[in-house]
């Protein structure tokens, strides 16, 4: 007898940083791997590295998620390929400067690579996998998503975007056998921080998690089904107390009236 062999991970972003190193981690767990990123160099170089190391089968996909071609070859692989059960969905960038005085241009391309292809990857997994009973996606989010006084804005925004996309999804398809994990790392020694003119160094060095500790607790909390895993919170109970907070508003954020405080008083 046997065991099942573990589903193929899709891991976008996966030539450097946090993609990279779930492509490690995951090839050490047993899962075969499908690398998507732009530079293919780094990509076969790892991949070659992980076979010759893990002895898994690691395929590479070049592809730029600004391109809407290029899109839907991802779409179509997660879509056709029965072999993979597990999503990443990590590519992201941020903006060199933030929304006020970045370029218009750079703007369209952090929506893009951050809201529009995320977004789209993770629905053709969504339906790929209920399709087929069961897999997991992993959304990596930031804690910048629950953040409005610092960083770019407009990053935060994509990130907050996601954060939703990923429990909406993980509510949706939950009972299909399939499990959504938002992750929300804070600041990581990756290169998003060079690309975007930033000297990670320059930050304190106590706020600022290595690539392998984030990966590695983020798996603590793939393993433990958490729907939100947040890697530097100490204090969980800050979460599930905003959280409830959120969800205490729901039941009254509609109505057919405005409420009092914003009501015309009309004298008569």
């Amino acid at each position: 007898m046997t065991d099942t062999p573990l589903p193929t991970a899709l891991i976008t972003g996966a030539s450097a940083g946090i993609g990279a190193t779930y492509a490690d981690r995951l090839a050490r767990r047993g899962h075969d791997l499908i690398l998507v990123a732009r530079d293919e160099a780094r990509l076969t170089a790892l991949a070659d590295r992980l076979h010759a190391e893990t002895g898994r089968s690691v395929t590479v996909l070049r592809a730029d998620l600004t391109n809407e071609a290029d899109v839907a070859r991802v779409e179509a692989r997660l879509a056709e390929d029965a072999r993979i059960g597990l999503f990443v969905n990590n590519a992201g960038m941020s903006l060199t400067g933030n929304l006020l005085t970045a370029e218009p241009e750079a703007i369209t391309r952090l929506i893009a690579l951050n809201v529009t292809a995320p977004t789209r990857l993770a629905a053709a997994a969504g339906r790929a996998f209920a399709a087929r009973g069961g897999g997991a996606i992993v959304n990596v989010s930031s804690v910048l998503s629950q953040v409005v006084e610092t960083f770019d804005g407009a990053y935060n925004g994509t990130k907050a975007h996601l954060l939703t996309v990923s429990r909406w999804l993980n509510r949706q398809l939950g009972d299909r056998g399939v499990y959504v994990q938002a992750v929300l790392p804070a600041a990581t020694r990756t290169e998003i921080w060079e690309r975007s003119g930033i000297d990670i160094d320059s930050f304190p060095a106590e706020i600022v998690m290595e690539v392998g500790d984030l990966v590695d607790a983020a798996l603590v909390g793939f393993d433990a089904r958490e729907e939100v895993t947040i890697p530097p919170l100490a204090d969980e109970g800050l979460w599930i107390a905003a959280d409830q907070a959120r969800a205490a508003m729901v039941p009254v954020l509609g109505g057919n009236r405005p409420a009092a405080r914003y009501r015309v008083s009309v004298d008569t």
